[in-house]
């Protein structure tokens, strides 16, 4: 009974989540239960959870996890400066005579913007206000200006600096040590968030070049669904459409390099850049003239819950993982992983079902501070790269959040769709984009070298 209590643990976990009952207290709530238990029946020890205050101090302490609300604010912020609708004007004027170039505006718009915020949820409720009507009354197809604005919002969650990256290098890393205690390598190499940015930085600028390749062949193919728009240059001329280009663009693309070069260059830690972004954004905020001390007010604010959220979550976690643990979890996920057919690729493609199948109802904070640390160390073990392995994770999770029925990124636009665009021609929309994301899976699974070879060149 006792070996199957890990797998009860996490069924029970994943049964009440899904209940709708709040991610942290869920966690917490279900070890403790579980932790209760085994203390009456004698196959768990009280004394393990005197290893709690450790971990809940080692979080607090936790340089890098400081990176985490700096890049909300960064986020927020220039979520209120106007900068995704100025950018999307100007694409717009820039490629909107082309036929499918209001969609590849909204694609660039995306990945500069993931590059910004790094918060998918803002970042397709944004688009999907600005955007949608736009392309809707030019004559695009419906679903078709779904897909896209889904698929780019959700570039927040693989190209760099990206919250998502931020945690899962945290949690690799604590993984990548352990694995390395396991193997009896006592002197552990360390994988950090910098190497996962500089992972993720190729095959992000893959995805994004094979989203505007689909978009262009639909054009071609499929000339009425995406027509051009006449009306896009308007009364500017060559000079006038520069100065503008170059106004818009400069500011965003500054602060971007400024936090991704600096952390690529080895001049600033993630959590140095993350301050570096987040006054960069105030900077900007202020040179579009959006800044006051309301503003100011409500981005704290914002912040203030967005950071409590995630760190009540990692608290919940790590009381969860302690259990688990606790309960020779570990032994049982490198027992069932090495007992897969197929050796490492099997484990592989086990792991990465899992999490494609948790991503429709669980958040991607609750995978990866729930599931990547209970999985991580056995396929790390097995000789896998960590940085390879963050990268696919990372992509697999931004898959998730496209896929119907529930995926998050369809919920975000069904909130601001106007009622005209139906559920369905948003999962219409949402399709291609899904068998390129699975396509970038395959690919990076035949080549890691597309993760690796960066921080490798960068870190050596």
């Amino acid at each position: 009974m006792n070996e199957w209590m890990p797998l009860w643990i996490f069924l029970t976990a994943c049964l009440v989540l899904m209940a709708g009952f709040p991610v942290a207290f869920s966690l917490a709530g279900t070890a403790i239960l579980f932790g209760g238990i085994g203390i009456l029946t004698n196959t768990f020890s009280l004394g393990d959870f005197g290893f709690l205050p450790g971990r809940l101090f080692g979080i607090m302490t936790n340089e890098t996890l400081a990176a985490v609300p700096l890049f909300v604010f960064m986020g927020v912020m220039l979520e209120r400066s106007q900068v995704a609708e100025n950018l999307l004007d100007t694409m717009a004027i820039l490629f909107g005579s082309l036929r499918g170039g209001l969609g590849i505006s909204v694609i660039i718009v995306g990945m500069l913007l993931a590059a910004s915020t790094g918060i998918v949820g803002a970042t397709v409720v944004t688009m999907g206000l600005l955007s949608l009507p736009t392309m809707l009354r030019q004559g695009y197809s419906p679903s078709i200006s779904c897909g896209a604005i889904c698929a780019s919002g959700t570039l927040g969650q693989i190209i760099p600096p990206s919250i998502v990256l931020v945690l899962l290098g945290d949690v690799l890393s604590s993984a990548y040590q352990q694995a390395q205690l396991t193997m009896q390598n006592f002197s552990p190499k360390t994988v950090s968030v910098g190497d996962l940015f500089a992972g993720a930085l190729i095959p992000g600028l893959m995805l994004v070049s094979m989203y505007i390749a689909w978009l262009i062949a639909t054009s071609i193919i499929k000339p009425e669904t995406m027509p051009a728009i006449s009306t896009a240059a308007r009364d500017l001329n060559r000079r006038q459409l520069l100065l503008q280009v170059l106004y818009v663009l400069i500011p965003p693309m500054l602060l971007i390099f400024a936090v991704l070069g600096s952390i690529l260059a080895g001049f600033a830690t993630p959590t140095e850049a993350a301050s570096v972004g987040a006054v960069g954004a105030i900077v900007l905020a202020v040179s579009q003239k959006q800044f006051n001390m309301e503003t100011l007010r409500d981005v704290v604010r914002s912040t203030t819950k967005i950071s409590c959220m995630v760190f009540l979550i990692l608290i919940g976690a790590s009381i969860f993982s302690l259990v688990f643990r606790g309960f020779g979890g570990d032994d049982t996920v490198h027992h069932l992983l090495n007992s897969l057919p197929g050796g490492i690729l099997g484990a592989m493609l086990a792991v990465m079902a899992l999490m494609f199948v948790l991503g429709f109802v669980l958040d991607f904070i609750e995978i990866i501070f729930v599931v990547v640390p209970l999985i991580s160390p056995a396929l790390l073990v097995m000789g896998i790269d960590p940085i390879w392995l963050g990268v696919m994770i990372a992509i697999n999770l931004q898959t998730s959040f496209l896929t119907p029925p529930f995926g998050f990124s369809l919920f975000y636009l069904r909130g601001v769709a106007p009622v005209s665009v139906t559920t369905i021609q948003i999962y219409k929309g949402v399709l291609p984009f899904i068998i390129i994301q699975l396509l970038a899976l395959v690919i990076l699974a035949i080549w890691p070298w597309l993760a690796t070879w960066l921080p490798e060149v960068i870190y050596g």
